[in-house]
Parts: C-alpha cells; structure tokens; sequence
C-alpha cells in the first residue's frame, strides 16, 4: 500500500508537470517549478499525515475505481472531471507557459500560491474531522458510514468542496494564467452539480443526514449558498 500511494503521488505530478511543460512548449517556465514544488511537498505532507492518522481514509482515497452503490452519474461525472482537468492544465500550460496572455503581476502570483496551500490546508482539515471522504459517493456501510458535524462541516455541509474554490483559484493564479481562473469556476460549477446528487444519495441513505441539513444550512458558502 505504502508503495502504491507514493507511486500514484509521483504519476500525479508528473502528468500534472507534463501536461504544462508540454503545452508550454518549453521547461523553462519559473510558475510552474514552483508549483510543482508546492504540490509535490503538500501532498507528501497530507500522506504521511493520513498513514500515519488514518490509514483506512488513505486505503478509500487510493480507490477511485467504480464501485457497487455508486450511482452512474457520479461515475459519468469523475470521467467528465478528469476530460475537464486535463484540458485545464493545457489551457494553463498555453496561457502561463507560452504565449503569456494573462502576464499577472508578481504579487498576484504570490497570492495564487497561498491560496493553494490555504485550500491544501483546508483540504487537510476536512480528513482530520471526517474518516469517510472517500472520492465516490455511495454510502459507506461496511465502515459504519455516519454524519459529520463538527469543524468545518459545522460551518458548510461541503467543505472539502469549499477549499477546493482556495486551490482551484491559487493554482490557476500561481500558474499565471487568468484563462486558469475561467477554467477553475467551470470545475466549481462541475462540483456544484455534483453536490446535489451527493445529497439527494445522503438524504436518502444516511441516518441523520437530513436533520444535519436543518442545522447547517448552506452547502458551499456561508450565507450564500
């Protein structure tokens, strides 16, 4: 397992690093190293934390194959999500690496990665309060699946989701490319989509799930929606 998850982190990078460097055209783009630099060190870090924490939620993340209880729209909308990220990234890689359209100022970029590590951070926090954030949707019975509350989710009923808007955004931002962003908000309302057959399935599948929605009225953004 321990194998398993270091070699899916290193292909994750270096698609990710090869899809921009590629569509650059070139490997001499400054953004982009320091991102990678980012992502690579974040996500070891979140690793080591989860198989040291929480091995059972690392096993579930590693697992992103179609499952039984998952419903066909959810798997047509992961394959959606992965046609979307890779066209993302040559969008970014063709605006940031090579022709330069955007030209975002230096503080700007610096925002972007903050922002980044903030929505890593985030990210973090959301496996720290909840075991069963498994990358499908279905009801995780077998491992005694039950409501959230606390934390962030006593703030939003999505917050993985919500600090996704943080590193959707900073990563677009930290690439220097502002067509990035445009793509970031199709990806949220991708997620958006998402969030409303997640909670029909809880709704319906999860004790207590809708007295939770009573307590916490909104699903991504406090006091919007």
């Amino acid at each position: 397992m321990t194998a398993r998850v270091w070699l899916a982190l290193a292909g994750v990078v270096v698609i990710t690093g090869g899809l921009l460097f590629v569509s650059a055209g070139t490997i001499r783009w400054a953004e982009a190293w320091w991102f990678l630099a980012l992502y690579g060190s974040a996500g070891t870090a979140v690793i080591l934390w989860l198989a040291k924490n929480d091995p059972a939620l690392l096993a579930s993340r590693m697992n992103v194959k179609a499952q039984e209880g998952q419903p066909l729209w959810d798997r047509l909308v992961l394959q959606a999500a992965r046609l979307i990220y890779w066209s993302w990234l040559i969008l970014m890689g063709l605006d940031g690496g090579r022709y330069n359209w955007s030209n975002l100022p230096d503080w700007l970029i610096w925002v972007g990665r903050a922002a980044f590590l903030a929505g890593i951070w985030g990210t973090w926090r959301v496996f720290r309060e909840n075991s069963f954030t498994a990358p499908i949707v279905r009801i995780q019975s077998e491992r005694g699946h039950r409501v959230i509350s606390t934390g962030p989710y006593a703030i939003v009923r999505h917050p993985m989701y919500a600090s996704s808007l943080f590193l959707l955004t900073g990563w677009a931002l930290a690439l220097n490319s502002a067509w990035g962003v445009l793509g970031a908000i199709v990806i949220e309302l991708l997620i958006a989509l998402r969030i409303g057959g997640e909670e029909k399935v809880l709704r319906e599948g999860l004790p207590g799930y809708v007295e939770y929605t009573r307590k916490v009225r909104y699903r991504l953004i406090p006091y919007v929606w």
